[in-house]
């Protein structure tokens, strides 16, 4: 059974939320209480549907006194009978904890590991993955920053993703990705085994953390190397250390201007996201056991492209449809990450 105080909490919440804003709330105010209108309207609106279906059923139930109705009655309550168990798992899943930031768009940051230029290559079919996979989304993939190794792999490379449910989907990607390989660079035909290292940040927005300017310091500099993502002929690649946490962040744009943008939007991310962290290691002590906590040096998938297969090591997932999987199709991996961490958040919910 669902929790029926729960559903009138929810419901006195959304009405008073309609009130206010149709009452004309001050402007300071408007913009939240859309945003959480907004969020309630749905949940909102199944709870009055559950309340209709248990309605229907009650009353269904009466007709079977009645000799005239009893045979609609009969007709009425299979359906009804199958539907309510379905609407009640439906609100059990919309009253789980929300993650604050699912709605906001995110920051992909992507770096070789382990195994020398192999892993600099396998970074770069990385963020082509994701590239693919946000366009097959309809999501709008912009990349940041892009550092090129001799051979075409990437050093370092920064996209912001924007879209319905960005970060709500691409969190689970945050990890050690492993892949397993024979190299372009191996003449041996030898099996190699490198590694990537994947972060999903929410962005950040200006009003979500205040950095003062004396805890930055920013230098220009000139873009160098293979790297670059294009040649710069003046010093307008700008460089961000954040003081107090030692967080250094590059851009190497043509615009000076577009590269402190840019940086300052990697800073906060980094930084909005090590405060989550914090809040959260605070708030429950098993959560790095939960799907989907971001710890950056957690293995959690390997790629094994002799036998074309992908294995996700967080829920045991074993795909053999690798081709597909580094085309973009990551669908079914993220699907099953996210039935995996609602499943465990109901058994928690539910203890």
């Amino acid at each position: 059974m669902v929790p029926f105080d729960k559903l009138d909490q929810i419901t006195r919440r959304f009405e008073y939320l309609e009130a206010r804003l149709s009452a004309g709330a001050a402007p300071a105010e408007i913009a939240a209480l859309s945003r959480e209108y907004s969020d309630l309207k749905p949940v909102a609106a199944e709870i009055a549907a559950y309340r209709q279906a248990l309605d229907d059923l009650a009353e269904a139930e009466a007709m079977l006194l009645d000799p005239e109705m009893k045979a609609l009655a009969e007709e009425e309550l299979p359906r009804l009978k199958a539907r309510i168990p379905e609407m009640e798992q439906g609100l059990r899943l919309a009253l789980l904890p929300k993650d604050a930031a699912d709605a906001r768009p995110a920051i992909l940051e992507i770096r070789p590991g382990t195994g020398g230029e192999e892993a600099s290559l396998f970074a770069g079919d990385l963020a082509r993955m994701y590239q693919r996979h946000a366009e097959s989304m309809g999501w709008r993939f912009e990349i940041l920053e892009q550092q090129l190794s001799d051979l075409g792999g990437i050093k370092e490379f920064t996209a912001h993703v924007q879209g319905e449910g960005v970060f709500a989907r691409l969190k689970y990607e945050s990890g050690v990705h492993r892949v397993q390989r024979v190299p372009e660079t191996e003449a041996g035909g030898r099996i190699h085994t490198s590694a990537a290292t994947v972060a999903v940040l929410p962005e950040a927005e200006e009003v979500d953390l205040d950095i003062p300017a004396s805890d930055i310091r920013i230098d220009t500099m000139r873009a160098s190397g293979a790297g670059g993502q294009h040649v710069n002929t003046t010093d307008s690649a700008v460089r961000i250390t954040h003081l107090p946490t030692g967080i250094i962040v590059t851009s190497s744009e043509k615009s000076q201007h577009r590269n402190r943008e840019i940086a300052m939007q990697v800073l906060r991310a980094r930084l909005y996201e090590l405060e989550r962290e914090r809040v959260d290691s605070a708030r429950a002590a098993d959560r790095k056991a939960q799907v989907g906590s971001g710890d950056r040096s957690e293995r959690i998938r390997t790629y094994n492209f002799p036998q074309g297969r992908m294995t996700d090591h967080r829920i045991n997932l074993t795909l053999y449809a690798l081709p597909q999987i580094m085309a973009g199709d990551l669908a079914e991996v993220i699907d099953a990450l996210v039935a995996h961490d609602q499943a465990a958040k109901l058994a928690e919910m539910e203890a």
